[in-house]
């Protein structure tokens, strides 16, 4: 989909989607997905194939065995979850390394497997999930390349995402909630994806949506995710008052939310081990 023509006039530049990353993204638009043709075609850039190991194997998903191709990280983790973790690592590629975006990135993988796996569980797009997570802070890193020492500083003075829209607001004229959604949209990703990346601010804080918004449950996983990462005691009281919101009935929800407490446990302690 095209970049936002008044984005353009910014003169802010958005990363075009890698071919690897069409690629995947059309084998998996198609009914019958294909795990052999996905597996050969991450294996087939070498790089992408050992970033993508590299991130199997880390604590994050908590496999007992180490895992030594892309079929077999297939058929431990899913294809989702597979095909989810190449896209972080195509996305990761399209920045410059940076310091200050490793903890955005680190943020970014956690955030997406815990919306998609809390997605599976309520009968939710798991994929397009799953994608609003890893995209839904990519609009900061557009703007660190951009301007990498002017942002630098918005990022050390802001104490709030809420705070940081409005100096990038008056810096750049873009907050990075509207660049990511044009990132997103420029990548193909799903309506209920962008629509999470673009609103994800607002609704996190407010635990509201945008009027006329139809399809809130994604972007009521990312307030029910931020939730338990920033404000773990006030877990059940955001999913109960997101289901109605969400339309979803509220047992399934704060099931869903419990269950990702457990793991999010589960990952702190292997991280911990590992330190």
């Amino acid at each position: 989909m095209p970049v936002d023509p008044e984005l353009r006039t910014l003169d802010i530049a958005i990363p075009t989607q890698p071919d690897s990353l069409v690629k995947l993204s059309l084998l998996m638009a198609d009914d019958e997905v294909n795990l052999g043709a996905i597996s050969e075609l991450i294996e087939s850039d070498m790089a992408l194939a050992a970033a993508v190991l590299k991130a199997v194997n880390s604590s994050l998903y908590g496999l007992k065995g180490r895992v030594r191709s892309v079929q077999q990280a297939i058929t431990y983790l899913g294809m989702r979850e597979v095909a989810a973790i190449t896209f972080e690592m195509g996305l990761r590629a399209a920045f410059p390394p940076a310091a200050e975006l490793e903890p955005l990135w680190a943020r970014a993988a956690q955030r997406g497997m815990l919306m998609g796996r809390a997605a599976q569980r309520m009968a939710v797009d798991a994929w397009a999930a799953h994608s609003a997570g890893l995209f839904e802070e990519c609009g900061k890193a557009v703007l660190f390349r951009h301007a990498p020492d002017h942002y630098r500083a918005m990022l050390r003075a802001a104490t709030s995402d809420a705070e940081l829209l409005t100096l990038e607001r008056a810096g750049f004229g873009v907050s990075h909630d509207a660049l990511g959604a044009a990132l997103c949209e420029s990548w193909g990703l799903g309506a209920d994806a962008v629509a999470s990346v673009r609103h994800h601010v607002t609704v996190q804080a407010s635990l509201d949506f945008p009027p006329g918004l139809q399809r809130r449950a994604i972007l009521g996983l990312s307030a029910i995710v931020a939730t338990l990462l920033e404000r773990p005691q006030a877990l059940d009281e955001a999913a109960s008052t997101l289901a109605e919101r969400m339309d979803l009935e509220p047992t399934l929800v704060l099931r869903a939310a419990r269950q990702l407490e457990d793991e999010l446990r589960q990952l702190r302690q292997r991280q911990r081990a590992e330190a």
